[in-house]
């Protein structure tokens, strides 16, 4: 009898083996010991390739190696071993200031559906299909479409190279190549909306709910036209203060690795922003959480109502405080702070007010652009952010639709 479109196998107790099994197709397929860690990832995995067989394909693997193996390539190498050799040159190879950088991250997270559904498997026989089923895993999981394509990218990127080091054949990434990207509207992953840029009366309304260290570096993030990641990191060394207009080269930004320089110039408003935080050790971080802890320390003592009791004057700080505030902020403390202040701007805001939107720093850039393109033009936009490219600035620089409804009036 044929089962209903969409049914899902179960997992089954052998009793005569002892095993785990499951029925697809009427065909029984043994998963191993019922209850083990092994049976249940085999069962994961197959029941993610019926998915991507559902959505163009068989997907069913049938343990051949899909070329001959050349001579000094490791035919044994399980899918997870592979991962294990990938982690260990990523830490040696994506590297900020000898530690290891935020694409590591990103590997060992696009990482994680694919151990949980082929680590037990041979590389060598992971092929187009399999992927798909590692990718339909990760549209199940609510992924967006996006972060689904850059994901597989990484994945693809790890076979890719395997195969630079003769561990795999070239033939197992090339199938790999053939699985494009998932598109718009020919997919089931979550869309996200376009990040769009913030209007300045939406960040000036947080300055006063945030601390003085966050609030200078808002202020600075929106004059320099920076990215998130280059403000935390500002330091007294990194600035040139011989000329009029003050030249902050970041020590490291997205780009250093491509032996690009980034150049920031900071303005009159920008450098009486930052003066008062210059008094620091030249290679000391100019922003700290320690002095926005010390300022909310202050501003709680001030607007204390009773009197503090001896008990309380003697105490004294732990001397291995559970968290303790780091020397400086980094990008997702910075949102942190934002959105702290943003909750607090909501909470305290007049009964007639409307609500403080929630944005994030990446959106100050994207103002910041879109500002500058709308008063010096694209190219002038294209400098201020830094690109090499004009089509880049495209995407953080909003058109200027007052030109285009200034001609529709005219001739429209």
């Amino acid at each position: 009898m044929s089962r209903k479109p969409g049914h899902v196998p179960s997992y089954r107790l052998h009793k005569p083996s002892g095993q785990a099994r499951i029925i697809i197709d009427g065909e029984h397929i043994y998963l191993g010991p019922f209850g083990s860690p092994e049976s249940h990832e085999k069962y994961a995995r197959l029941l993610a390739e019926r998915v991507a067989s559902e959505n163009g394909g068989r997907a069913r693997g049938n343990g051949k190696p899909r070329s001959t193996i050349p001579p000094g390539v490791a035919a044994d190498l399980l899918v997870s071993q592979l991962v294990l050799r990938y982690d260990d040159f990523a830490k040696g190879y994506y590297v900020n200031d000898s530690v290891p950088g935020k694409e590591c991250v990103e590997i060992k997270l696009a990482m994680r559906p694919l151990l949980r559904l082929y680590g037990t498997e041979k590389a060598q026989n992971f092929g187009p299909l399999a992927l798909k089923a590692v990718r339909q895993s990760m549209v199940d999981s609510g992924l967006s479409r996006g972060v689904v394509n850059h994901r597989v990218n990484k994945i693809k990127r790890l076979f890719k190279w395997a195969v630079s080091e003769e561990l795999l054949p070239s033939s197992v990434y090339e199938g790999l190549r053939t699985v494009a990207g998932l598109l718009y509207g020919r997919t089931t992953a979550n869309e996200t909306e376009p990040i769009k840029p913030i209007e300045k009366r939406w960040v000036d309304v947080v300055l006063p709910y945030v601390s003085p260290p966050v609030t200078a570096m808002i202020q600075v993030h929106w004059l320099g036209g920076m990215r998130a990641c280059e403000v935390v990191l500002m330091r007294p060394c990194d600035i040139d203060m011989t000329g009029d207009i003050w030249i902050y080269e970041p020590h490291h930004h997205k780009n250093r690795w491509r032996n690009h320089r980034r150049l920031i110039p900071l303005g009159p408003k920008a450098q009486a922003i930052l003066r008062p935080f210059l008094d620091r050790p030249a290679t000391g971080y100019m922003f700290s959480p320690r002095e926005s802890e010390a300022a909310r320390n202050a501003e709680r003592r001030r607007n204390r109502k009773t009197p503090v009791t001896p008990s309380q004057a003697r105490r004294k700080p732990k001397k291995r405080p559970r968290r303790e505030k780091r020397d400086r902020y980094d990008t997702h403390s910075y949102h942190r702070a934002i959105t702290y202040g943003i909750e607090k701007a909501n909470k305290y805001r007049p009964e007639q007010s409307p609500e403080v939107p929630h944005w994030c720093p990446l959106q100050i850039r994207h103002s910041r652009a879109t500002e500058v393109r709308k008063e010096h033009g694209l190219e002038a936009a294209q400098v201020a952010l830094g690109h090499k490219n004009a089509n880049i600035t495209e995407v953080y620089a909003e058109r200027n639709l007052d030109l285009a409804i200034q001609i529709a009036k005219e001739s429209g």
